[in-house]
């Protein structure tokens, strides 16, 4: 029996990933650009070689779904595993659209590779994290991050890559916490459903790439407006694919709204502030660090509970 402990951090989208070109693979139909952050953190042991498989998620044995997925992802790290067990617990809200999969699974694909006592190699943990939940490939990193949507049947080309590390650009994400209820409904199933139905689905591939270049760039520049620029466009256009599926999808709520609002009217008062939104209702503001407080302060009164958040690091593993 051997046991590992790791520790991953979320990373939230600012140019985004919506839409799967391979569903079985989690093969992305568009590539992407994130943001790790500090603080918040999924921090999950496992136990190669227990007496039976067994998930627990934050303090409690876990739903049966989610503990089915779980070990279908150490069968990926090792067909012939022996009998594991799983304890996994997130620093915030679950599924609730703050990107609690992305950390849970690289925290669950570098510990249980540690476990398992094989060789860590980043880009081929990275494509296993991938198949878990596609944006965990991406938190096998701190910093800027990119993932790349690959040509490849296979997926072997489709993993994250760092573009720039933590201590590249002093900037904050302010999390506005709308809700933390669970979402109604799921990434996957909204993913799937915008291909089959939304007419703004394929000029939303098609105009990805674009924005992706233009993010890339901005961040090798350190250019928070054009940066901004590229990740609300990017944002919008994602959700405009959710709101004219059939049935439309509509995470936002009205505080969302509202803090749209508030942060459009920031910027027209001078503080250099823009949105981002995963699927769900709860806002990511960018910004600078010395305006993080102030953007906190605008949007406080209108959501559940207000976060500032720096760039994070790489995830960190322990064994025993």
């Amino acid at each position: 029996m051997s046991r590992a402990t790791a520790t991953a951090h979320p990373n939230i989208a600012l140019i985004k990933y919506w839409g799967k070109r391979d569903l079985g693979l989690n093969l992305p139909a568009v590539g992407s650009l994130s943001l790790t952050l500090d603080r918040f953190h999924t921090t999950t042991q496992v136990t190669w070689g227990a007496p039976r498989d067994e998930v627990h998620l934050n303090g409690s044995p876990a739903a049966s779904s989610f503990a089915r997925k779980v070990l279908a992802h150490l069968d990926r790290i090792d067909p012939h595993r022996p009998p594991c067990a799983v304890d996994t617990h997130n620093s915030f809200p679950t599924a609730a659209g703050l990107a609690s999969s992305a950390s849970g699974f690289a925290a669950l694909t570098l510990a249980g590779i540690v476990a398992a006592g094989l060789l860590y190699d980043p880009i081929r943990a990275s494509i296993l994290a991938r198949q878990g939940s596609g944006s965990a490939c991406r938190s096998l990193w701190g910093g800027f991050v990119r993932w790349h949507r690959g040509t490849r049947a296979d997926g072997q080309d489709s993993h994250g890559e760092p573009v720039a590390g933590p201590d590249h650009w002093d900037v904050r994400m302010v999390v506005a916490l709308v809700t933390s209820a669970q979402k109604a409904v799921g990434s996957t199933e909204g993913m799937i459903r915008t291909r089959r139905s939304s007419p703004y689905y394929p000029t939303w591939v098609e105009t990805s790439e674009a924005d992706l270049s233009e993010g890339l760039a901005a961040v090798q520049a350190r250019d928070l407006e054009r940066l901004g620029t590229a990740m609300e466009r990017s944002t919008y256009k994602m959700h405009a694919t959710m709101h004219t599926a059939e049935p439309p999808i509509l995470y936002w709520q009205p505080a969302t709204v509202a803090v749209l609002h508030t942060v459009a009217a920031l910027r027209q008062r001078g503080v250099g502030a823009w949105c981002t939104m995963d699927a769900g209702p709860n806002v990511k503001i960018l910004c600078e660090a010395a305006d993080a407080h102030a953007v906190a302060r605008a949007v406080g009164e209108q959501v559940q509970q207000v976060e500032i958040l720096g760039p994070g690091g790489d995830p960190t593993v322990e064994i025993e």
